[in-house]
C-alpha cells in the first residue's frame, strides 16, 4: 500500500509541477503584463519601469521559479482590478461554489446509484429505458436553459424557493438541481454498466446459489465491486462542478468561484484567472489522488498493479 501510494503522490507532484508551467504560460502568452500594470496610458518609460520593479525583465525561468516559491506560500499575485490578493479573492467565494458542488453531487449520486442499480437488474425493462432516457435528457439539456425554467416554475410561480443569492441553504436548491442533473448521467451510466458486469460474475452466482437475498447480494458482493469506476468518475464530475458552475453562477447570482472567473476575464485581470485556473487544476488533482486511495481500499489488487 505504501509503495502503490508513493507511486500516486509521484504522479500528482508530476501533474501539479505541469499545471503550474502551463497556468504561467497562459499568463505570459496573454500580452505584454508590463504594458497591463502600467495602464493604457503610460509612456513607454513608465512601462519598462513597471517591467523592472515586477521582475518582467528577467529570463522566464527565474521568473517561474520566483512565481512558484510565491504561490507555495500562498502569494498567488494582486488583481490589476482592486489591487486585493487574488488567493483573498477566491477564499471569500470558494465557500459558495463549494457548497453548489457538494450539494449537485450529493443529489446526483442520491438519483444516480440507485438508478443504476434498478436498471443493471432489470435490462432492456422499462425501469432501463426510463433511466437511461433521464441520463440522456440531463447530458443534453443546456444548464441555463434547466436553470431558467426551475427559477421561473418553482421560484416565480409556485415560490417554494428563492431564485437568486447564496444568504441561506434554500438558495441553493434549484442551482444545486440545475447541476446535480447535468453530473448524474456519467455516474449512473457507469453504475449500470459496472452492476451488469458484477452481476454475471461466478462470485455473485456462488452468493445467489448460497441462499443470500437479492439485497444482500446486491449490497455486499455486487456493488461494492462496481462501485470503483463509480469513485474515480465521482471525483472528476466534482472537480468538474467546481470548476465550471460559471454559467449557473450567473442564472442564479450566486458570488463564487465561476462568477469571479467570469468577471475577471471581463476585466482582463490575468492573475485572478490564472490563480483560479492553479486553484480548480489542484482541486483535480487532489481528488483524482483521493479517489485512487478510495479505490485501493475497495480493491486490493490495484494496489498490487
Amino acid at each position: 500500500m505504501i509503495r502503490f501510494l508513493l507511486r500516486r503522490l509521484a504522479i500528482s507532484v508530476l501533474v501539479a509541477l505541469s499545471v503550474s508551467i502551463v497556468a504561467f504560460a497562459l499568463l505570459r502568452m496573454s500580452g505584454d503584463l508590463a504594458q497591463e500594470l502600467a495602464g493604457e496610458r503610460a509612456t513607454a518609460e513608465q512601462v519598462e519601469a513597471v517591467r523592472v520593479a515586477n521582475g518582467l525583465d528577467r529570463p522566464l525561468p527565474v521568473q517561474y521559479l520566483d512565481w512558484a516559491q510565491r504561490a507555495l506560500r500562498g502569494d498567488l499575485g494582486v488583481s490589476l482590478f482592486s489591487g486585493e490578493p487574488a488567493a483573498s479573492l477566491i477564499a471569500a467565494r470558494l465557500p459558495v461554489t463549494a457548497t453548489l458542488a457538494l450539494t449537485s453531487m450529493a443529489l446526483a449520486l442520491a438519483l444516480a446509484v440507485p438508478l443504476g442499480v434498478i436498471a443493471a437488474t432489470r435490462p432492456n425493462s422499462w425501469i432501463d429505458r426510463v433511466s437511461l432516457m433521464l441520463a440522456v435528457f440531463g447530458q443534453a439539456i443546456p444548464n441555463f436553459w434547466f436553470g431558467l425554467i426551475l427559477m421561473l416554475v418553482f421560484g416565480v410561480y409556485l415560490r417554494w424557493t428563492p431564485i437568486s443569492g447564496s444568504d441561506t441553504l434554500a438558495h441553493f436548491v434549484l442551482p444545486s438541481v440545475t447541476l446535480g442533473l447535468s453530473a448524474m448521467p456519467a455516474i449512473m451510466r457507469m453504475t449500470r454498466s459496472g452492476m451488469i458486469d458484477a452481476l454475471d460474475a461466478d462470485y455473485v452466482r456462488t452468493a445467489r446459489a448460497k441462499g443470500l437475498l437479492m439485497p444482500a447480494v446486491l449490497v455486499r458482493h455486487a456493488l461494492r465491486n462496481a462501485v470503483l469506476p463509480v469513485v474515480s468518475i465521482t471525483a472528476v464530475q466534482l472537480g468538474a462542478l467546481l470548476g465550471g458552475s460559471v454559467v449557473v453562477e450567473s442564472v442564479f447570482a450566486l458570488n463564487g468561484i465561476g462568477q469571479l472567473a467570469y468577471q475577471s476575464i471581463q476585466r482582463l485581470d490575468f492573475p485572478v484567472v490564472q490563480a483560479i485556473v492553479l486553484m480548480v487544476s489542484f482541486i483535480y488533482i487532489v481528488l483524482t489522488f483521493l479517489s485512487d486511495i478510495a479505490n485501493a481500499r475497495l480493491d486490493p489488487r490495484i494496489r498490487l498493479a
